[in-house]
């Protein structure tokens, strides 16, 4: 069987990659807004898969400094892995933040 934290991290890499290679380059019009809303249904939908997996299980996860539950485990991990994606992609694209 496969790891807790190894199961969210697959949860994460493979909710982002989907964002990010195949949802957002599709995008019309590539602003902040349209990142914010999509990187909101992108999170919603890891963290509810990573919820239905271990809410209620009691299971600890290991942040190498602090054992925390699920939540906190999936959403710290989650923005690691999302901020240079995000990054990269606002770069490339030219995407100013609003002023």
């Amino acid at each position: 069987m496969m790891a807790p934290e190894l199961q969210i991290l697959l949860i994460n890499a493979v909710c982002l990659g989907v964002a990010y290679l195949f949802i957002l380059p599709g995008l019309t019009h590539k602003t902040m807004k349209a990142l914010a809303l999509s990187d909101l249904a992108v999170s919603v939908l890891a963290l509810g898969t990573a919820g239905a997996l271990f809410w209620g299980s009691g299971v600890g996860f290991s942040l190498l400094v602090a054992e925390v539950n699920w939540l906190v485990f999936a959403l710290v991990t989650f923005a690691v892995m999302e901020v240079p994606l995000f990054m990269r992609f606002v770069r490339k694209h030219g995407i100013e933040p609003p002023r």
